[in-house]
C-alpha cells in the first residue's frame, strides 16, 4: 500500500471513531469536562497538601504546580492519543487482533486511530491552562535555552508516557489480567511524576527516575527551567536530558511492542 493510501485509511479510521464518539453532543460534553475535571481535582490535592505546610521537599507552592502541571501535560496528551491501548486484550481475548493483523498498516497506528478518545482533550486543556498559571507566578528569567526546554519538556514526556501505555498493552498478549499490571505502571507513574522524587524516598525515587523515567516528565524538566541545585544529588542539568529518555523510552516500548505481537497466535490458536 502507497503511503498516501496508508493516510487515507488512517483519515478513514479516525473519522468514523470520532464521529461515533460525538454523535451525541450532551454526552461528549459531559465526559470532556469530566476529563477536565479529573485534573482539577489531582490539583486539589496539592492546594490541600500546602494548606498544612509551607515547602515539600524544599519546593514552594508555585514551583510545585510547574511540575504538577508539565506531568500533567505530558501524561494528558499521551492518554489522548494512546490511552486507547487498553483495549488491546478485548481485541486478544475475541480474537478481533487478526483483522488489525490483516490490514497493511501497522498495528499500534490503527489501534490509535480507530479509538481515538476526543473527550480526554478536556484533560489537556485544563493541564495546559494550569502550565499558564504556574508561568505566569514564577516569572522565570526566560532564555532561548529555557524557552526551547520548555517547548521540548511536554512532547518528551507525552513520549514517555505513551511509551508507557504501549507496554501496557503489550502485556495484554501475555497476561490474562494484564490491564490490572498495566494500570498499576500507568497511572502511579501519573501520580507519582506530579511531584518532587524526593517525598518518594532514595530508593523509589531512583527506580522512577531511572528504571522507569517518570521525573523526566515533570519533576527534572522543572527543576531545570527554575534553575535551582536538585536536592537528592541529581545534576540539576538532568532535566536537560529529557529527549534522551524519552528516546529510550520509545526503543523500549517499540522493542516491547514487536514481541508481542509476534507472540500472538490468533483467535484459533
Amino acid at each position: 500500500m502507497t503511503r498516501r493510501g496508508g493516510l487515507r485509511v488512517y483519515g478513514t479510521l479516525l473519522r468514523a471513531g470520532i464521529a461515533g464518539q460525538t454523535a451525541y453532543r450532551t454526552s461528549f460534553a459531559l465526559e470532556l469536562a469530566g476529563a477536565g475535571l479529573l485534573v482539577g481535582l489531582d490539583f486539589v490535592e496539592v492546594l490541600a497538601i500546602f494548606t498544612q505546610v509551607p515547602l515539600v521537599e524544599g519546593f514552594s507552592f508555585a514551583e510545585v504546580v510547574l511540575v504538577f502541571a508539565l506531568a500533567s501535560t505530558s501524561f494528558a496528551v499521551a492518554d489522548h492519543l494512546l490511552g486507547q491501548t487498553d483495549a488491546v486484550i478485548q481485541h486478544v481475548r475475541s480474537g478481533t487482533f487478526d483483522v488489525v493483523l490483516l490490514r497493511p498498516l501497522p498495528t499500534l497506528g490503527q489501534l490509535a486511530a480507530a479509538d481515538l478518545q476526543p473527550r480526554r482533550l478536556g484533560r489537556v486543556a485544563v493541564s495546559v491552562v494550569v502550565l499558564v498559571l504556574a508561568l505566569r507566578e514564577l516569572e522565570l528569567d526566560w532564555s532561548p535555552a529555557r524557552v526551547a526546554l520548555l517547548v521540548v519538556a511536554p512532547l518528551a514526556g507525552t513520549a514517555i508516557f505513551g511509551s508507557l501505555f504501549v507496554c501496557a498493552g503489550a502485556l495484554s498478549f501475555w497476561l490474562v489480567e494484564g490491564t490490572e499490571v498495566g494500570s498499576a505502571l500507568i497511572y502511579g507513574s501519573a501520580y507519582l511524576s506530579q511531584w518532587p522524587i524526593g517525598v518518594l524516598g532514595p530508593v523509589v525515587g531512583r527506580f522512577f527516575t531511572f528504571v522507569v523515567p517518570a521525573a523526566f516528565t515533570g519533576y527534572l524538566p522543572a527543576v531545570a527551567l527554575l534553575g535551582r541545585p536538585e536536592p537528592t544529588g541529581l545534576p540539576a542539568w538532568a532535566g536537560w536530558l529529557c529527549p534522551l529518555a524519552a528516546a529510550a523510552a520509545v526503543a523500549v516500548a517499540a522493542l516491547c511492542w514487536r514481541a508481542a505481537v509476534r507472540h500472538y497466535v490468533g483467535a484459533g490458536g
